[in-house]
């Protein structure tokens, strides 16, 4: 497996586990009854984006540790997975 398709998978992981760091430990403003003038009441009080870009770089990098394994340790093949469009007969 070449470094650039690690890389490539790496990218896409990391987005897909981004959108499900976002949303942890996220108080609204009107949950906190503290909200500022001009924004909007659901907006998050403190996003804590570093936190969650670093438990997403943490999450990415195993989850795609995991992937290279199953690939390059012949668990899971091209073979194997199911193709939508596969015309021959089985």
């Amino acid at each position: 497996m070449s470094i650039g398709a690690v890389v490539a998978i790496y990218f896409i992981v990391w987005w897909i586990a981004l959108f499900a760091v976002l949303p942890w430990g996220v108080r609204s403003q009107a949950e906190s009854r503290d909200i500022t003038p001009g924004t909007d009441p659901g907006a998050p009080v403190r996003p804590a984006l570093l936190k969650k870009a670093l438990a997403t770089t943490i999450l990415a990098a195993a989850i795609t540790a995991g992937i290279v394994w199953l690939i390059t340790s012949g668990a899971v093949s091209l073979e194997d997975l199911p193709m939508p469009f596969d015309t021959k007969e089985g």
